[in-house]
């Protein structure tokens, strides 16, 4: 992966950065999928083999699908004692990383949303990175430690899971390069690969078919929504929406479609997909949310009904502002994952 010209100095910045400190604290952002998961499990082993104290945190924990993934034992839900440096990985803004100490601020900034905000001291963005692992996986190597088979496990399965199995149009030779990579480290591509996107539980299963009862369509736009109630009656017990996105994203009618995920009586999580072409990041700014051109997302306060009404209205507004819609093929998936 070529890195932007201006990133290579802030690389330079982040090894003396790395080299200097004793203890690093590393946290994601809130609801962590695949690839924020195995960033901070991926540089923390790393750090770890280099002797540094480190600091893993995830404040809602490991989801139950990369709990096989050496590390996530070291994984902590807060900050158990002050660090000397305070990394975030594959997150884009202040509001979703969660975890940090309030008299804190970071220090290092590693991701690859196009919307993110630079926020740190040192900011490694790199938006054509198809996965922030992937950044990961040039930078580690640079900061002295080798990538062993635990760390190539947790990158691989980040990179698997944002380009949802290597199916999405940012994944390029380097993509699959880096990959190749980490498979001659010990990473196990197929292993790995179930366990990010095919196997399921049952509940997940159950979850999903509440949300497809109810899903509708219209002129290129496909929507539906997950309650707390469908959680209840499903017996799914994580907050997050079983991976609904990636089936929803395949429908062959839609060049947008919107997951409703309801975590309370008074927030919702908004999930926007689109076909390449079509930038979903727009949407997702003007609820104060952010991510990539075809895959972003956003938490708004209000009710369920209230919010879906209000952004499969501006949506379809938006839908019909743009060029005429072109064929759909079933190579065209989205450009990354949303934040």
């Amino acid at each position: 992966m070529k890195l932007e010209k201006n990133n290579n100095l802030v690389v330079d910045q982040i090894k003396l950065a790395f080299e200097g400190a004793q203890s690093v604290g590393i946290v994601t952002h809130v609801r962590p999928d695949g690839d924020a998961i195995g960033s901070v499990i991926g540089l923390g082993l790393a750090l770890l083999s280099i002797g540094k104290k480190v600091q893993m945190v995830i404040p809602s924990g490991v989801s139950h699908t990369f709990r096989h993934l050496a590390g996530t034992e070291l994984v902590q839900k807060t900050f158990e004692s002050p660090c000397g440096l305070y990394v975030s990985v594959d997150c884009a803004d202040l509001k979703r990383s969660k975890g940090l100490p309030v008299s804190s601020s970071f220090d290092i900034n590693i991701d690859h949303h196009i919307t993110n905000e630079k926020f740190a001291r040192y900011n490694l963005v790199s938006p054509d990175a198809v996965a922030t692992c992937a950044i990961l996986t040039d930078l580690i190597p640079q900061i002295g430690a080798e990538i062993n088979r635990d760390i190539a496990s947790a990158l691989l399965s980040g990179i698997i899971s944002d380009s949802i199995g290597f199916r999405t149009s940012n994944t390029n030779i380097d993509a699959l390069n880096l990959s190749v990579k980490l498979m001659r480290a010990g990473a196990d591509l197929y292993a790995l690969y179930n366990k990010a996107l095919i196997n399921r539980p049952y509940t997940a299963a159950k979850y999903w078919g509440f949300a497809l009862a109810r899903m509708q369509k219209q002129d290129g736009l496909v929507w539906t929504s997950l309650t707390l109630e469908d959680r209840k009656n499903s017996g799914y017990k994580l907050d997050d929406d079983a991976d609904l996105t990636n089936v929803l994203s395949s429908i062959e009618e839609g060049r947008i479609s919107i997951l409703f995920v309801e975590h309370s009586t008074t927030k919702t999580k908004v999930s926007w997909r689109s076909v390449p072409g079509v930038d979903v990041s727009v949407l997702a700014s003007e609820f104060n949310g952010g991510g990539h051109p075809a895959a972003a997302g956003a938490e708004l306060s209000g009710i369920l009904q209230e919010i879906e009404k209000k952004v499969v209205d501006r949506t379809a507004a938006y839908l019909h502002s743009i060029a005429k819609p072109e064929t759909r093929g079933n190579s065209e998936l989205m450009n990354g994952v949303a934040k």
